[in-house]
Order: structure tokens, then C-alpha cells, then sequence
């Protein structure tokens, strides 16, 4: 087992920042990527960003505007968010991906979420 918590959502005005954090612990592996989705209300959940290697994957919505990274001395994941749309508002999830592809159904782990609000 895997278990994530994220921390660092929040309510935040259009333009604005916030750094959202997922730390692992349990059994962690490196066959994991670790990675962030997100939901809107009424929307299905769908990736945000993820660390593979040779370079990070982003969503086209996102680049540009977030960044992940990770501390591997900490065994947690960030997800700096920049310049923050009113679109971002949904809650973002940290997921342990298993497999090639960026996509929710190949997340073996998942934590428990965290609201991010952004008001226009």
C-alpha cells in the first residue's frame, strides 16, 4: 500500500499562486511516476502534470504555468501553480501512475484531494 496526502489548496484570486505538496509514504516504489490530476465539478478527472524521465509531462492548459517537482529526500511531490485562471478551480489529486500513459486509469494510488478555488 501507498498512501498520498496533499496539502496546499486553497482560495486564490485570477494571477495569483499556490504550491500544492503530496507526500508519500508506505510501500513507495520507483516503478511509480508520480503525478497530479485534477476534477471540476461535473467534469471528469483528467492529468495535470507528472515527472517521467527524460522530462516532466504537462497538459496543454498548463504549460507554461505549473510546474512539478519533486524531493526525493522528503518523498514528496510539489505542483508549483502560477498565474492561476478561474478554470484551474477544481480539486487536485496526486496519484501514483503505473504504466506509460498519463491517464487516470492507470493511477494505482491515489490521495485524498485537495480544493483549489480561483476567483475572477
Amino acid at each position: 500500500q501507498v498512501q498520498l496526502v496533499e496539502s496546499g489548496g486553497g482560495l486564490v484570486q485570477a494571477g495569483g499562486s499556490l504550491r500544492l505538496s503530496c507526500a508519500a509514504s508506505g510501500r513507495t516504489s520507483s516503478r511509480y511516476v508520480m503525478g497530479w490530476f485534477r476534477q471540476a465539478p461535473g467534469k471528469e478527472r483528467q492529468f495535470v502534470a507528472a515527472i517521467r524521465w527524460p522530462s516532466n509531462t504537462y497538459a496543454d492548459s498548463v504549460k507554461g504555468r505549473f510546474t512539478i517537482s519533486r524531493d526525493n529526500t522528503k518523498n514528496t511531490v510539489y505542483l508549483q501553480m502560477n498565474n492561476l485562471k478561474p478554470e484551474d478551480t477544481a480539486v487536485y489529486y496526486c496519484g501514483a501512475i503505473l504504466g506509460p500513459r498519463d491517464l487516470p486509469a492507470y493511477v494505482d494510488y491515489w490521495g485524498q484531494g485537495t480544493q483549489v478555488t480561483v476567483s475572477s
